[in-house]
């Protein structure tokens, strides 16, 4: 059966998704990570990649949160903190690469030339790892398998 999209369409202002698992959807790696309240209020302040400092005390509170969500049988909640520390990674990676963040020249599309950072290449290793452990729980995958047969299946 396929697994029904992420809906851009929902008015994420008025819908508290810990009342209403059921329109949450999981989509495609980070999507929605920014949208689905009251997840994102409890997480986004956490959410830090500067240093390795910053990244280990933010993906650690973020676990935290994972784990607390499991516990409360909350997979919403808990895909949501799975997808900050997935954007910690990709983030801090994403400036390692490059000071500024970006790939390409504004305005020009040409590559930017590499200015490698290792300490966001570190504080992404740190966010990889919290992210590599929430992805791979066992309990977060039998929340995961129930949502998608209960709510995303067509």
């Amino acid at each position: 059966m396929a697994r029904r999209s992420f809906d851009y369409s929902l008015d994420f202002r008025k819908i508290d998704f810990r009342e209403h698992p059921e329109l949450y959807r999981i989509g495609k790696g980070e999507q929605g990570v920014f949208l689905v309240e009251p997840y994102k209020g409890e997480i986004l302040p956490h959410w830090r990649f500067k240093s390795v400092a910053q990244a280990r005390q933010s993906s650690g509170a973020i676990f935290r949160l994972f784990k607390k969500y499991l516990r409360a049988q909350d997979f919403p909640g808990a895909d949501m903190a799975r997808k900050f520390l997935q954007m910690g990674w990709t983030r801090a990676r994403r400036y390692a690469h490059r000071r500024s963040g970006r790939k390409y020249h504004p305005g020009k599309g040409t590559l930017l030339p590499l200015e490698p950072d290792p300490q966001k290449a570190a504080a992404a290793a740190v966010f990889y790892e919290k992210y590599s452990a929430a992805r791979k729980d066992p309990r977060y995958l039998r929340l995961k398998q129930q949502h998608i047969n209960r709510f995303e299946s067509q």
